[in-house]
């Protein structure tokens, strides 16, 4: 394992159980590992298209609200 993955897994596990799996899916599915793609549930289809509408409007995140993101998980 590099020196920088081990600090990843260093900060993953400072969070919540439900985050820690969230991000374990995301590296599982990345590597290709995770076999069959995982089916997205109504709610999760309409946060995306919501996502992508407002990135169509051009309305991103403030640097304000991604560093309280940022401080919230103690990143």
């Amino acid at each position: 394992m590099t020196k920088l993955l081990d600090e990843a897994v260093g900060v993953l596990r400072s969070l919540p159980p439900q985050d820690q799996d969230e991000i374990a899916r995301m590296i599982i599915e990345l590597t290709g590992e995770g076999g069959a793609p995982v089916s997205l549930s109504p709610d999760e289809k309409a946060a995306i298209a919501r996502s992508k509408a407002a990135a169509a409007r051009g309305e991103f995140a403030t640097e304000a609200q991604i560093r309280s993101v940022w401080e919230k998980h103690g990143l």
